[in-house]
């Protein structure tokens, strides 16, 4: 087997205005098209986990089971340990790789779960297939990306705009889709899976204490983040564009109508029995 295509560059990176939108995510907010299939004896992979928030609400599902949770970074796994230990789940277990190149037997795991991790990856058919081959025969490959081009707010924003139109240039500059979502299901057919089930899922941040933390939150990212230093490194933009894109994100966040949406594609891919 030729030997995959190196993984895109993580566009956001771990500072901590990264961490504050990664530990907010739960199964429940962020995986409920998978819950209807998870049983309590699963084993189940989590891959691109993260601080393992995501990965430790499924470990309280499945208490007769087994989740594994992966990351390329070795550092982000200090603190999913310790989300698992402090929730008191002895049923977890964390471990880096790629998922070009998962370092497992064929038909290992009952579920192989992937939260906004394909529109960040070099080869997302390939990292696809690599999912379905450590999946069981009649288990479920489970996958969630946002689409930048999807999100929507109101009021308009010129800034918000500059923001979003840049963002996408320096996350395809960095070998990722962030168009990803409506994807999902081409790329599940393009790696041979033929049962399919593709549906959609929002994030919705409207309230005055939504709204502060969303827009503080992509504020602090666009200046202080691994994506801030890529934009800038990679000539995208300057320290004054990043600048101005945060103080748009700032003021929106001040506005009683403020909203903002964020749409998921998801697919479930139930694997051949």
């Amino acid at each position: 087997m030729p030997a995959p295509r190196e993984t895109a560059v993580y566009t956001h990176g771990h500072h901590e205005s990264v961490l504050r939108s990664h530990t907010w995510r739960t199964a429940a907010n962020s995986a409920a098209y998978l819950l209807g299939v998870v049983r309590p004896g699963m084993r189940i992979l989590d891959v691109g986990c993260g601080p393992g928030t995501i990965t430790a609400d499924l470990a309280s599902l499945v208490p007769e089971g087994h989740v594994t949770g992966l990351d390329r970074a070795p550092g982000v796994l200090e603190q999913a340990r310790a989300t698992a230990a402090g929730r008191g789940l002895t049923n977890t277990s964390f471990t880096t790789g790629d998922v070009h190149a998962l370092d497992f037997p064929d038909d290992t795991f009952c579920v192989v779960h992937a939260h906004q991790v394909l529109q960040h990856v070099g080869d997302p058919v390939r990292a696809l297939r690599e999912m379905g081959r450590v999946t069981r025969p009649g288990g479920y490959v489970a996958v969630r990306d946002a689409d930048y081009a999807a999100m929507t707010w109101y009021p308009s924003s010129p800034g918000l705009d500059d923001w979003l139109e840049l963002y996408r240039r320096v996350a395809r500059a960095n070998g990722g889709e962030p168009d990803a979502g409506r994807r999902l299901k081409s790329w599940a057919l393009e790696a041979g899976f033929t049962d399919v089930t593709a549906g959609s899922g929002t994030w919705t941040f409207s309230t005055e204490e939504e709204r502060a933390w969303w827009s503080g939150l992509w504020a602090d990212r666009t200046v202080a983040s691994s994506y801030a230093a890529r934009a800038t490194e990679q000539g995208h933009a300057t320290g004054g564009q990043l600048r101005a894109a945060a103080g748009a994100w700032r003021e929106w966040g001040t506005r009683d109508d403020g909203w903002f949406s964020v749409l998921h594609g998801e697919i479930l891919c139930r694997k051949e029995a």
